[in-house]
């Protein structure tokens, strides 16, 4: 419930300060359209009626859109991590200074990166764009949703994380490539007429002067100047993208802060996940607190320092988390907590220089951070609770003294007029009273002239190996800017501005066989395709085991000797037993259920029982006797033959009868 109230209370806090700034802008223009329609009306009888209504409608709205405009494009790009002496060249420098973290860039900035070098930029949409040693970028445009930068030397890898309708370009001396939907890609120059796009997920739009072509995920269309260029799969990873995709998780698996802030800040939730904490208040709801602080006495806007950039004094911080803490929300003192953070509510985010109040004097310079719901007086309108004071007469603004943390214990920062100019330290400043309970509290930024020191971020002087080079100097983003139009549309061509893109030639490299297609590797699940039916050859109808022979080489059929001749089932002697007579069921038996019929073998002790014994010959094979050629013999004759086996000494042996062999014992 509590969560549909602030949603609720975020609606109308942003619907009513767009309906204030339109009331206070038609408001204060009123006069001077009613005064350039006097004067419209006195011009003569040459106008008519129609032309001096469009005008009047043309100047009402050249004075309306502005009053209510702010600049984003200042807080759309910023450095968000620097290794080695990374350079700037800015509008304001005019030279090539040393940079420094959370340092917000604009266009016509440029960035180098020396050797053992890095830098990362971050985008408002969550796009990072980092470069490796020896690379050169330019910032060409930032538009609404829409960013151009041009590569001119070295390596550039980009992760596109913003939602549908934005666009990123990058332009290269020998190509362009566009990005519309979420995706990894590479660039890498090796020389000035060579440019390597690899794309390691999604898609993006290559174009050269010779036309256009698609490159997909898991390829890499390599450019050789104006007449080569060949799309192969992506080669093996290597140390640079390894970094890459460890500081990609770093930034993108966790985002615990993006429950507690609006959505417009949740690119900056890795800042918060890893240098603070937050907490619940009764007044403010959920607000942050950083748990690495320098010192006992450290207050919000203390570790920095003030810039001039674009015509106006940003705070520039040097903690690895001050871009959203200071140029976003507000400070609080919670007497339990101390110094937190309130973000802002939803769909009132404006970026901002600095929400502080100032103090100035002939001596030293004095701010205090604003609190939720306090005025904040800038050149431009920075969402509710501010005033644009370029639209008013600051001389009729009188500011009451109605800071909460004025009243803070080290809250306000008070330092030499020097100091705020030069950024040298002069030592600290002594006063005997609060100046914001004495002074006169300014409206807007302190009259303070800027200098040279004022407008660089970082005052140390940059080793001369480190420097960028002379070509890379020499180049003007003006005129680069006039080459290389930012193109939204995928139809129409960058190289050729105006007319729509063709398609590119791809060849393969001189003396050399065009590469093969591969398929695509792809991420996504793969759709699982029936097995195509495998033919089996199958040999000829094979013979049933009735018509089988078992054959042996060089033996000769039974059936051909004559019976006498043949040898016996047991011969005398033999160690082995007599063997059995197998005949074979046919198959079509065993089909329809006839079981074969085994003839078995009679053991040798019912061999005896029956009067069946082998005849003993000399030089000629036994014959059995079958049971049918037995005499019957008698149940007392055939107990007492039995007795008499049983007891062979009390008779001395058994009685021979003729016609049988009596057997060994």
């Amino acid at each position: 419930m509590l969560l549909i109230i602030q949603h609720l209370k975020s609606y109308l806090i942003s619907f009513s300060s767009v309906i204030a700034q339109l009331d206070w802008a038609i408001q204060k223009k009123a006069n001077w359209i009613i005064r350039s329609s006097r004067i419209m009306t006195n011009i003569g009888t040459g106008f008519d009626m129609k032309k001096r209504i469009t005008l009047m409608i043309f100047l009402a709205a050249l004075f309306v859109i502005p009053s209510y405009s702010y600049p984003a494009d200042l807080g759309a790009v910023r450095l968000s991590l620097i290794e080695g002496d990374v350079q700037i060249h800015t509008e304001d420098t005019s030279e090539w200074v040393g940079a420094v973290i959370n340092m917000p860039l604009s266009e016509g900035d440029r960035v180098w990166v020396p050797e053992e070098g890095r830098a990362e930029i971050l985008l408002n949409d969550g796009t990072v764009l980092r470069l490796r040693e020896n690379s050169a970028l330019d910032i060409l445009r930032i538009e609404d949703h829409s960013y151009q930068f041009y590569l001119d030397a070295g390596h550039a890898y980009v992760n596109f994380r913003g939602p549908k309708g934005h666009l990123v370009q990058l332009d290269t001396p020998v190509s362009s490539i566009r990005a519309y939907d979420r995706g990894i890609f590479r660039v890498d120059i090796p020389d000035d007429r060579s440019s390597d796009i690899s794309v390691e997920r999604g898609v993006v739009y290559a174009e050269t002067k010779k036309g256009s072509t698609t490159v997909n995920e898991g390829y890499t269309l390599s450019v050789r100047g104006d007449d080569y260029a060949d799309l192969h799969p992506l080669g093996p990873s290597n140390g640079w993208t390894r970094w890459n995709e460890e500081r990609d998780r770093a930034l993108y698996e966790k985002r615990y802060s993006s429950r507690y802030l609006p959505e417009e800040l949740s690119p900056y939730s890795y800042d918060f996940d890893r240098y603070g904490t937050w907490r619940s208040v009764p007044e403010y709801g959920y607000v942050w607190t950083p748990s690495v602080v320098v010192s006992a006495g450290w207050a919000p806007y203390r570790q920095g320092r003030w810039v001039w950039i674009r015509g106006d004094y940003v705070w520039v911080s040097y903690e690895p988390w001050g871009w959203a803490p200071y140029h976003y929300g507000r400070w609080a003192f919670n007497v339990s907590i101390g110094w937190c953070w309130v973000p802002p509510v939803r769909g009132a985010v404006y970026w901002g220089p600095g929400y502080v109040s100032w103090v100035s004097t002939p001596d030293y310079v004095a701010w205090v951070p604003l609190a939720p719901r306090e005025t904040y007086y800038g050149y431009g309108y920075y969402g509710p609770h501010s005033v644009n004071i370029t639209r008013v007469n600051i001389t009729n603004i009188r500011v009451k003294n109605v800071y909460k943390n004025v009243y803070v214990n080290n809250a306000v920062t008070v330092i030499h007029k020097d100091t705020f100019v030069r950024g040298r330290r002069n030592g600290p400043v002594h006063v005997k009273e609060n100046p914001f309970l004495r002074e006169k509290i300014s409206v807007g930024r302190p009259a303070i002239t800027p200098i040279k020191e004022t407008r660089r971020p970082d005052l140390r002087e940059i080793k001369g190996g480190n420097q960028p080079p002379m070509r890379i100097r020499e180049v003007k983003v003006e005129e680069r800017k006039k080459e290389r139009p930012l193109v939204p549309r995928k139809t129409y061509s960058v190289m050729r501005p105006g007319s729509p893109s063709a398609e590119m030639p791809l060849k393969s490299e001189k003396g050399k066989a065009p590469r093969e297609k591969v398929v695509e590797p792809s991420r996504e699940r793969k759709e699982y395709r029936v097995p195509a039916e495998r033919k089996i050859e199958r040999p000829e109808k094979q013979k049933t085991p009735v018509e089988r022979k078992r054959e042996y080489p060089e033996q000769k059929d039974i059936r051909s000797i004559p019976p006498e001749k043949r040898m016996p089932a047991n011969p005398e002697g033999s160690k082995f037993p007599a063997e059995r007579k197998m005949e074979r069921t046919p198959l079509k038996q065993r089909e329809y259920g006839s079981p074969p019929q085994k003839e078995m073998k009679m053991p040798p002790l019912e061999q005896k029982e029956r009067g069946v014994f082998p005849k003993e010959e000399s030089g000629k094979p036994q014959k059995q006797i079958v049971p049918e050629q037995k005499e019957k013999v008698s149940p007392e004759q055939k107990k007492r033959e039995q007795k008499e086996i049983e007891e062979p000494g009390s008779q001395g042996g058994p009685v021979e009868k003729s016609g049988e062999i009596p057997t060994e014992r």
